[in-house]
C-alpha cells in the first residue's frame, strides 16, 4: 500500500497494488508527498555518460543509465537508434533487446526507436546524422532491424521527401509501427502523403532543420497543420523558443509530446567531453551542450525529461501537471497503450515526490509494482 496526493485532483489516496497492478485506490490520509505515473521518454539517445550507440556498450553500462534515469522519474524509454551502417544499427538492436530480455533493468526498456538511417540527406535536416550512411526507406532492411530488434522497434523517423517513401511509411504502419516524420526536407505535397500513408508523428518539431527556411509553405507549418500528426518537442530552454513552444502548442493541444532526446553527456557534470560524432563538445553549468569550435551551435540536449517539465512549468508554458502528463500520460496514448496512470487496472509505474525550493524531487520510483532501489 502506497499512500499521498494524487497529483491531479489533489486528494489524499491510498494505492493496493496487486500482480504489478494498481487494485483498488481509496481515500486516504498522507498529504507529505505527490503520487504521479511514472515520465516514459520516447527518444533517448543516453544517459550519464552513457551512449546507446556506442560500439563498446556493456550490459553494466546500461544499468548505470537506467537507474540514473530512474531517479529523475522515469519509468519507460525507448532507446534511440540513430543513422549508422545496417550492420551496426543490427548489433545495437540486438544487443539491446537481449538486455531488455534478460537484466532485472529491461522492463524500464519500452521498445525501440529508430531514428534514421531513413531520414534527409540535406545539411540543416540531417543535423548530426552521418552523412554516409543515409539512405532511402527499404522495407526489407527495416525487416532485417526489426529482426534484430526482436519486433521491438515501435517508432520509426523517416522523411518522407524519398522516392518510394510512402509505399514504405504504409508497410510501417500496417505492421503496428509508428511512423515520425522528422530530419526532412520534404514538400507539402510529401507531407501530407506521408499522413496519408499513416504516419502518425512528428519527431523534435523545429529541430533537425535547415537553419533559414521559406516563410510559407515550408515543412514546419505543414506538419503543424497536420491534423493526423502528433508532436513531439524538446523542452529544454535551448531547442525551441518559449514563443514557438506556446503556438506548437495552441495549435497541437493533446497531441504534443515532451522527450529529452537527451544524449550521453545528459546527467554529466559540466565540463568539456570527447564526443563520438562531434568532436569536442561543452557542457555548460546553464546545462546547456554546445560544440567547444562553435559555441554557437548546439551538441544536442542534456536534459532529463524531468528538466523540460520544469522548464515548462517555470516559464508558464502550461502548469506542472500538464507538462508532466506530456511526458507521461501521452506518450502511452499516441503508442495506442493501455490505460496508464493513478486509475485502477493501470500498471503500477509510479513516482513518488515532493516540491522543494522549488524543484520537484523524486523520492521513490514503483516499476511494475516494485519499489525500485535507488
Amino acid at each position: 500500500m502506497i499512500s499521498g496526493i494524487d497529483y491531479l485532483n489533489k486528494k489524499p489516496v491510498a494505492i493496493e497494488i496487486a500482480g504489478g497492478r494498481i487494485k483498488r485506490i481509496s481515500d486516504g490520509t498522507n498529504t507529505e508527498q505527490l503520487i504521479l505515473p511514472g515520465l516514459f521518454d520516447l527518444q533517448i539517445n543516453g544517459f550519464a555518460g552513457v551512449d546507446f550507440n556506442g560500439p563498446d556498450l556493456t550490459c553494466e553500462d546500461l544499468e548505470k543509465a537506467v537507474i540514473a534515469l530512474a531517479k529523475t522519474g522515469i519509468t519507460g524509454f525507448m532507446p534511440t537508434i540513430i543513422t549508422n551502417s545496417p550492420k551496426a544499427i543490427k548489433d545495437r538492436l540486438a544487443f539491446l533487446r537481449r538486455f531488455q530480455e534478460e537484466s532485472k533493468w529491461g522492463s524500464f526498456i519500452c521498445g525501440f526507436h529508430l531514428e534514421g538511417p531513413f531520414i534527409s540527406p540535406q545539411d540543416g535536416p540531417r543535423g548530426a546524422h552521418p552523412k554516409e550512411h543515409v539512405r532511402k526507406p527499404d522495407w526489407a532492411l527495416f525487416q532485417e532491424f526489426q529482426e534484430a530488434a526482436g519486433s521491438g522497434i515501435r517508432i520509426v523517423t523517416v522523411s518522407p521527401e524519398w522516392e518510394g517513401a510512402a509505399d514504405f511509411i504504409a508497410k510501417c504502419a500496417a505492421s503496428g509501427v509508428k511512423v515520425a516524420i522528422g530530419h526532412t526536407a520534404a514538400n507539402t505535397h510529401e507531407i501530407q502523403a506521408a499522413a496519408e500513408a499513416g504516419a502518425s508523428l512528428s519527431t523534435h518539431l523545429g529541430n533537425g532543420a535547415h537553419p533559414v527556411l521559406p516563410r510559407h509553405p515550408n515543412y514546419i507549418w505543414d506538419q503543424l497543420a497536420e491534423d493526423r500528426l502528433w508532436l513531439t518537442l524538446i523542452a529544454d530552454g535551448f531547442h525551441l523558443p518559449p514563443a514557438v513552444i506556446k503556438v506548437f502548442l495552441e495549435v497541437k493541444k493533446e497531441k504534443a509530446i515532451l522527450v529529452s532526446d537527451a544524449v550521453s553527456f545528459a546527467g554529466c557534470k559540466p565540463g568539456v567531453y570527447e564526443s563520438l560524432i562531434g568532436g569536442k563538445v561543452e557542457l555548460t553549468e546553464e546545462g546547456r551542450l554546445q560544440m567547444v569550435s562553435d559555441p554557437r551551435l548546439l551538441a544536442g540536449s542534456a536534459a532529463a525529461l524531468l528538466d523540460t517539465v520544469e522548464f515548462m512549468a517555470r516559464t508558464g508554458l502550461s502548469t506542472f501537471e500538464q507538462a508532466w502528463e506530456m511526458a507521461s500520460l501521452r506518450p502511452y496514448r499516441f503508442l495506442d497503450e493501455e490505460s496508464f496512470g493513478i486509475e485502477e487496472g493501470a500498471p503500477a509505474d509510479l513516482v513518488l515526490g515532493r516540491f522543494c525550493d522549488g524543484r520537484f524531487r523524486v523520492q521513490t520510483v514503483i516499476k511494475n509494482g516494485e519499489v525500485i532501489d535507488l
